[in-house]
């Protein structure tokens, strides 16, 4: 397993290198800060998410995928099926899982204080996709525990599934401007940039959107998907922790450990809000930019 990760890990750093220099020559959304001590304070943040990805969450990952596979555990098991069927039936599952678990970590507020980490990042770019708070990372380990248990999905499955996991995060955090009908199409099987970057909006019912990781659909089955949002709209980040030093590395470690603020309110207590004539009509149709022009920055504001 250990080998089949690699090339997974090797694959999705290639990935990362394209959509890294894509976003710099074709951006969505205009970029508020500085890049570089962006990806500093990111890179740091990913760095101790890798490590208890590595040392925690596939070490266990790998024994359930053992166990199970040993005592023939889990719902693929429970009926006679082709193994293909069984495969993609499994990868689904996968993914709807993800679904419930990411709305979970919005909804409950122990796991939000943790989540939060990734929200409170001043501008969304591909170096977001990966900032998680070390101990959401570790917590996701007893996600792949009732996950595999709960499957019963082969050792086989779970490779492709973390590559397209992997692969889809860092595509659908990204930065990237693709012509609307491009991203229109792509997004009736896969979550796109336009899409989520609503769900990083500073607007508390935007942000509570769009949880799907690979497939859309669980959005659209569970009507959670909102896609009206024209994305020179959006702020981004979350309201109460949107100053400077709210960004600064030892902040960002230590914030689930801190008393929390009211999130939806700025430090001047007000609310962000929508103003309802930027919006597109129909809550699922996907906009393009409103009248505001979009062009790279090149000099961006510094923290």
């Amino acid at each position: 397993m250990l080998v089949s990760l690699n090339y997974v890990y090797a694959i999705v750093t290639a990935v990362f290198v394209i959509l890294f220099l894509l976003e710099r020559i074709f951006p969505l959304r205009l970029q508020k800060h500085s890049l570089i001590n962006r990806l500093f304070i990111n890179s740091c943040v990913i760095a101790l998410a890798f490590a208890a990805n590595a040392t925690v969450v596939q070490p266990t990952a790998q024994f359930m995928l053992q166990w199970t596979h040993l005592q023939s555990f889990g719902l693929v098991h429970l009926v006679a099926l082709p193994t293909a069927i069984k495969s993609v039936i499994a990868f689904l599952l996968m993914d709807l899982t993800y679904y419930y678990w990411h709305r979970a970590n919005h909804r409950f507020l122990f796991l939000w204080r943790f989540h939060n980490v990734h929200h409170i990042d001043p501008d969304l770019d591909i170096s977001t996709g990966f900032r998680f708070h070390v101990v959401e990372i570790v917590l996701s380990a007893g996600l792949r525990v009732f996950q595999i248990a709960l499957i019963g999905i082969s050792l086989g499955t779970y490779i492709l599934y973390e590559l397209v996991y992997q692969a889809n995060t860092l595509f659908h955090h990204t930065n990237i401007r693709l012509p609307i009908w491009t991203e229109r199409w792509l997004n009736t099987i896969l979550v796109t940039p336009r899409m989520h970057g609503v769900h990083h909006s500073q607007v508390q019912e935007e942000t509570n959107s769009n949880y799907s990781v690979i497939f859309p659909w669980w959005d659209k089955l569970h009507q959670t998907l909102r896609l009206n949002v024209p994305q020179s709209e959006i702020e981004i980040g979350i309201p109460a922790y949107s100053s400077p030093d709210d960004n600064k590395l030892q902040h960002i470690l230590l914030l689930p450990f801190q008393q929390q603020r009211d999130y939806w309110r700025k430090p001047d207590n007000k609310p962000v809000e929508r103003n309802p004539v930027v919006l597109g009509e129909a809550l699922t149709q996907m906009v393009d930019f409103s009248n505001k022009s979009i062009t790279p920055n090149l000099s961006l504001k510094t923290e």
